[in-house]
């Protein structure tokens, strides 16, 4: 079995993507248990809710023994390097999984190891979290192909990872985000080498939604950004995601959110609490989407 990393969404062909997307779609009996018998290591030096959850049962569900560990048991680079913690892990499980600061801390860890390497959150992207948005919305209409995405708000880790999954299915994908707080020029170049689909980005957040099949946001301060909340709020004030702006979107427009969620600052609790909300099934979803790549990289194939 050829070794395989997933430490963002273009680790995978939009082929392969589909075929994770099968794979979380299918019951947990028809998997094999690929992990009978074995553990897999999450390492985590940023706490999370939904990341926790969702791994430890994904691999339980698998068959397997997840063992938790915080970051400061490990000490990337303090305690040891990161090619240490890495070389040892590998001779006691099947799979490395890390959620850290610095993105370069999960290249060095694939660059090294022997066994697959999962990113559950980096600075630069969160491509556990963009498979779950990306099976919600495939539960709810069957492809994404031709589909309009809008994200609203900081162009973050986790919009990267989205309009990364959402291309490579085909969709359009609409930005609104403020200026200093977007996408690149270079990066939007890149990004619309990706896939079938297609990229826009505005500023204006009521052009991004116009018409949109579904709505996400996250929040506008990520975990390390504390000190800057007020001058973050100020700026996105108009970003909120709120009745008027979901009236912008199509009629049947679903809400989506990664959670956690601030109710009155990134969007409105009539809208994260209403209808039109998939946040509770697309938090679910993460426990699915994480068995399903998991098992893709210990080889199950449908």
């Amino acid at each position: 079995m050829t070794l395989r990393h997933f430490l963002e969404i273009t680790d995978l062909t939009a082929t392969e993507l589909a075929q994770v997307l099968v794979l979380s779609a299918m019951p947990t009996a028809d998997l094999g248990g690929p992990l009978a018998g074995a553990g897999v290591a999450l390492i985590f030096e940023k706490p999370s809710n939904r990341t926790r959850q969702s791994m430890e049962m994904a691999v339980v569900q698998l068959a397997g023994h997840p063992v938790y560990t915080r970051g400061e048991e490990v000490g990337f680079d303090v305690r040891e390097s990161v090619e240490d913690v890495t070389r040892i892990m590998e001779g006691y499980h099947r799979v490395l999984a890390a959620r850290v600061f610095d993105h370069a801390v999960v290249q060095r860890m694939a660059a090294v190891s022997s066994v697959p390497v999962v990113n559950m959150l980096s600075d630069h992207s969160h491509p556990l979290q963009a498979l779950a948005d990306v099976l919600t919305m495939t539960e709810e209409w069957g492809s994404l192909s031709g589909r309009t995405v809008a994200y609203v708000g900081d162009f973050n880790n986790v919009a990267r990872s989205l309009t990364q999954a959402c291309l490579m299915m085909g969709a359009h994908v609409r930005l609104g985000c403020p200026i200093g707080h977007d996408a690149s020029v270079d990066e939007v170049d890149a990004l619309r080498r990706i896939g079938s689909g297609s990229l826009e980005h505005f500023v204006d957040p009521a052009m991004a939604t116009a018409g949109a099949d579904a709505v996400h946001t996250d929040t506008w301060t990520s975990m390390g950004q504390e000190t800057e909340k007020a001058q973050r709020r100020e700026v996105f004030s108009r970003y909120q995601v709120n009745d008027a702006l979901m009236s912008n979107a199509a009629p049947e427009a679903v809400f989506m959110h990664c959670l956690p969620a601030y109710r009155g600052y990134e969007v409105a609790a009539s809208v994260i609490d209403g209808p039109r909300s998939r946040v509770i099934r697309q938090g679910h979803n993460r426990m699915h989407a994480s068995r399903g790549l998991l098992a893709f990289l210990l080889g199950v194939r449908t």
